[in-house]
Parts: structure tokens; sequence; C-alpha cells
């Protein structure tokens, strides 16, 4: 048989039996959650930034006292600090899915583990702006209402300090319980559905 002879048969071959593995269309379908993890991301990161600057204006917005700016500000200082760490991990983790190719298994199974990851990071930074965001209310508290709070703390019976340690750790819980809701509707709902395709390839 000649090269043309060759030709003919190639072309002349029925294309109908070719199938695209089923495989890697259920890989491919993770695109779906991951696309929605990475706008929710971007829109977060973006609302999160703009947050950080927006409280440095705080004492300006509130008219806190020239005594009070020098505390304000060295505790915002600590507070960005935190919030660039964190921040600043968490557009690392949007880079990487925006270059992320879901073309094989493996590839699937490192995005999943790599969302599950930051969503705990995502946690983590949660409860350590925790302290930072009790310090603020309790000085904004205090400006508001002024020098009967500092004569009244100072009068704190027992039963009343043991109220408002019960009141701080309460909210801290209730705090923690708002942050777990808010990063499964934004995030774990869809990494539940790449961890369903995982395990239907596992089936398969």
């Amino acid at each position: 048989m000649d090269f043309n002879d060759m030709q003919n048969a190639w072309n002349t071959e029925n294309t109908d039996k070719v199938v695209v593995p089923a495989n890697l269309e259920k890989i491919q379908s993770a695109n779906t959650p991951l696309d929605k993890i990475k706008q929710n991301l971007k829109m977060e990161l973006i609302t999160q930034v703009l947050a950080v600057i927006g409280i440095g204006f705080v004492p300006l917005l509130y008219d806190f006292p020239k005594t009070l700016f020098s505390p304000f500000y060295l505790l915002y200082a600590i507070f960005a600090a935190v919030c660039i760490y964190y921040l600043a991990k968490l557009f690392l983790f949007y880079k990487r899915l925006n270059t992320v190719s879901l073309s094989t298994k493996d590839s699937l199974y490192e995005t999943y583990f790599d969302i599950r990851l930051n969503m705990e990071l995502y946690k983590t930074f949660g409860f350590a702006l925790t302290p930072f965001l009790v310090v603020f209310l309790i000085g904004l508290f205090y400006q508001k209402l002024g020098d009967k709070v500092a004569i009244d703390i100072l009068n704190l019976t027992n039963s009343q300090i043991i109220g408002a340690v019960v009141a701080l750790i309460i909210s801290i819980l209730l705090m923690g319980l708002v942050l777990e809701v808010w990063v499964h509707f934004f995030y774990g709902r869809y990494a539940k559905e790449i961890r369903k395709l995982i395990d239907e390839l596992k089936e398969d």
C-alpha cells in the first residue's frame, strides 16, 4: 500500500466511534464551581482592602479627641499588618486559581485541597481580627459615652464583671459561627461540588 492508499484509508475511516472520555467531561465540569469561588474571592479581596483603608479614617469620622489618636493608630498599624499578611496569601491563592487547568484528576485533587486549605486560612484570618474588632468597638463605645463609662467600669461588681466576660465569650463564639456560615456560603458549598466530582471519579 503506497502513501496515497494509506491517506485515503485514513480519510474514509469512520470517526463516529471517537469518544471523549467521560472522566475528562467530569473533571472539566468542576470549572463552574471554581469560577464561583474565584468570583466571590475577587469581590471579597476588593471589599476587605477598602474596609481596611476605611477603618483608618474612623477617628476623623467620629471626632476622636487628639489624645486617642496615638493609641488608635498604634492598634490600627498592627491590625493593618495582620490584614496585609492574610490578604496577600488569599491574593496569591486567587492568582493560582486563575492559572488552574482542570485537565487531569491530579489537577482536580490539587485544586480541591488548595481550596480547603485556604478556607481554613480565611477562618484563621477572621479569628485573628476578632480581638481588634472587640477593642475597636469598646473604644468607639467609650468615645460615645465618655467619662461616665470610665466611672462605671471602676465600680463594677464581681457579678457584672463575670457577666461582661460571659457576654464577651458568647460574642466571640457567635462571631466564629457567623464566620463558619460565611465561609460555607461563599466557598464551602462550591468546594463540596468539586469533592462530589472527585468521589464520582473514584467510582469510575
